[in-house]
C-alpha cells in the first residue's frame, strides 16, 4: 500500500515535471489564492496546491482539479489504513461496542475511496475524449465526489452518536474532516473548470 501512495505522488509530480525546490513567490501564490476562491476551506487548498505552483510551472485549472483530487485520494487511503488497524485493535481486545462502530466507519471510508478513484480515473478520460464526452465525464465527477462526500459525513455521524475511546475517537474524527475538506475543496475546483471549460466551448448537457 505504501507503494501505491507513493506512485500517486510521483504520478502527480511527473504532471508537471516540477523543480524540487518550491518556489512560493508572490504571484504563484496570488494564482493560487484566486484558484481556490470558490473552496470552503481556502488555506486547506492554498496549503495542497502551491507545492505544484511556481512562478515558472503554472497548471491548468483542470490540472489543479486533478491534483487536488489525487491528494484527498492519498489521504482518504491512509485514512481507511489507520481506521483498519484501529478496528483489529478493537476486535483484538474483544471490544465489541467500539469495533462495531470504527468497522461501520471502515466500510464508509472503503465506499469513499473507491468513489474517488473511480473520480481520478473520470478525470484523466476527460483530458483524452472528445467534446462530445465531457457532460457525460463531468457529471461522472460530480457523482462520486458528492458520494464519498456522503460516506465521510456519515461515518462523522456515527463516530459522534457512538460513544467509543477518547484518543481513537479524536483521530478518527480529525482523518475524516480532513479527507471531507479535500473532497470538498476538489469538487469545488472541479465545478469551477468544468463550469468555465462549457462556457467556453459553448457545450450543454445532452
Amino acid at each position: 500500500m505504501a507503494h501505491t501512495f507513493l506512485s500517486l505522488l510521483i504520478l502527480v509530480l511527473a504532471l508537471f515535471s516540477l523543480n524540487p525546490t518550491i518556489e512560493c513567490h508572490s504571484r504563484a501564490r496570488a494564482y493560487v489564492e484566486q484558484q481556490c476562491r470558490p473552496t470552503l476551506h481556502n488555506d486547506l487548498c492554498i496549503r495542497t496546491l502551491l507545492p505544484f505552483v511556481s512562478n515558472t510551472n503554472t497548471p491548468t485549472p483542470q490540472q489543479l482539479a486533478r491534483i487536488s483530487l489525487t491528494s484527498c485520494l492519498i489521504k482518504a487511503r491512509h485514512t481507511k489504513a489507520y481506521v483498519n488497524i484501529v478496528a483489529q485493535e478493537f476486535n483484538k481486545a474483544k471490544n465489541a461496542r467500539y469495533y462495531e462502530a470504527v468497522n461501520d466507519c471502515l466500510s464508509q471510508i472503503n465506499d469513499g475511496v473507491n468513489q474517488i478513484t473511480q473520480s481520478v480515473k473520470e478525470q484523466k478520460r476527460m483530458m483524452h475524449d472528445g467534446e462530445e464526452k465531457f457532460s457525460w465525464h463531468e457529471s461522472n465527477v460530480q457523482t462520486w465526489v458528492s458520494t464519498a462526500l456522503t460516506d465521510v459525513t456519515t461515518c462523522l455521524d456515527m463516530i459522534s452518536d457512538k460513544a467509543i475511546g477518547g484518543k481513537e475517537k479524536g483521530a478518527i474524527k480529525a482523518r475524516f474532516l480532513n479527507v471531507k475538506h479535500l473532497a470538498s475543496n476538489a469538487l469545488a475546483l472541479f465545478n469551477r473548470f468544468a463550469t468555465r471549460h462549457r462556457g467556453s466551448r459553448r457545450i450543454r448537457y445532452p
